[in-house]
């Protein structure tokens, strides 16, 4: 976690990547600032030389703008503290994060096994990109056999856990072993625990990817990744394409991010919290079918979480026994959710789930009707509550 394991992250969060004081007035402001810089200036040669040796080695060195200043160190040595990492490298999305992963540890003629549960548009990912340089993927459900599926050109074992949609916990320490015995890096999408809640570098994960843009921003104003090992190896591997590829991230975003990820431990809490109250509720609803959320003790990965995670959040779906019409009918009801497909900032969100969506998830069960997934916000939960009730009153309306 820290370099001092005594003290707890909540800690940790508050007092790493703070600004340095001023060697000649001895002041600082508490948080560190935005610096913007495209040129960088060296004092002298030896300066300069020495940057591009350590860059060579794998280290941080700044040689130009777009590696980031202080600001972004600020916020790389954060996410290493969030996830027991040693490397970070941060982009302009949680999608390019994920395409940095691919782009970096594969190569022409490669394959990967991805989890069927992925963020959607990985898939479009390899569609439009992957496939046309020569990189195959195998989609693989959480009970696969995956001794089955691996090939000797298997490079990356890409999981989410919990899944995108549905939420559904994977066993990953089960997979790091699979990993490990067939010389496979895998790597996560971690954006649901954000290193806040669930670490995946500690149960065997190579690499875990945090979009940013949820809960360490937490407002819904700033769009951001980060890619995140342990491994040397892997790490070289990463930087060469990240700058290769020309990422840059704004040092406004990035202070956003500093500015989000403070609060982050009240507010994940707290929409945690919420989740479990509108879940309680939604239980006792003749409406309701099953709910997805991993730590609801009647959901199928409820065991998993409870060994290798540490909370949770404010997200959930829902399968509800309404037909296509009066699903859209409940969804436009409701007065205290958008209708939208992030999630992680203040506010309650909900995304009628399509069929299509639905049909890549073995997680999802044959005969269940519509599925909705919520991000239960910051509101008061009587509130949120109250609305989920006359918007299924209304979806009941013929």
């Amino acid at each position: 976690m820290s370099s001092d394991s005594s003290k707890h992250i909540d800690t940790v969060l508050q007092h790493t990547g703070t600004a340095r004081f001023d060697p000649d007035t001895g002041v600082a402001p508490v948080n560190q600032p935005p610096v913007r810089a495209s040129t960088v200036r060296f004092r002298d040669l030896s300066a300069l030389e020495n940057a591009y040796r350590r860059k060579a080695a794998g280290e941080r060195a700044i040689t130009y703008g777009r590696a980031g200043m202080d600001t972004h160190l600020a916020l790389e040595s954060i996410f290493n503290e969030l996830e027991g990492g040693t490397h970070c490298y941060l982009s302009s999305s949680g999608m390019a994060s994920n395409t940095l992963v691919f782009m970096a540890l594969l190569s022409a003629g490669d394959h990967a096994l991805v989890a069927d549960c992925v963020y959607g548009p990985v898939r479009e990912l390899h569609d439009a990109v992957l496939s046309r340089l020569g990189i195959e993927i195998t989609y693989f459900s959480p009970d696969a056999d995956l001794e089955t599926l691996v090939r000797p050109n298997t490079r990356l074992l890409y999981a989410e856990s919990p899944g995108s949609l549905l939420f559904q916990m994977m066993d990953m320490p089960a997979l790091a072993a699979f990993a490990r015995k067939h010389e496979l890096v895998l790597a996560t999408d971690n954006t649901w625990g954000s290193g806040y809640v669930y670490r995946p570098l500690e149960l065997g994960a190579h690499v875990s990817v945090i979009a940013g843009t949820k809960y360490v921003g937490g407002h819904s104003d700033l769009m951001l990744g980060a890619v995140v090992t342990r491994d040397d190896e892997i790490a070289r591997r990463l930087g060469g394409t990240q700058y290769a590829m020309g990422y840059s991230v704004s040092a406004d975003d990035v202070w956003l991010a500093l500015r989000g990820v403070r609060t982050m431990p009240i507010r994940m809490a707290q929409h945690a919290k919420h989740a479990m109250a509108v879940c309680e509720w939604l239980a006792t609803r003749p409406e309701v079918s099953r709910i997805y959320h991993p730590a609801w003790p009647q959901d199928p990965g409820h065991a998993l979480w409870q060994r290798d995670a540490t909370g949770s959040n404010g997200m959930l779906a829902v399968s509800l026994k309404l037909s296509p019409t009066a699903a859209r009918r409940f969804v436009e009801a409701l007065t205290l959710f958008g209708i939208g497909f992030s999630w992680g900032g203040f506010e309650s969100l909900v995304q009628l789930v399509s069929p299509k969506d639905l049909a890549t998830h073995a997680y999802w069960q044959e005969g269940e009707l519509a599925a909705v997934r919520l991000h239960i916000g910051l509101e008061d939960p009587r509130d949120v509550i109250a609305d989920l009730e006359q918007a299924l009153r209304k979806a009941a309306e013929s």
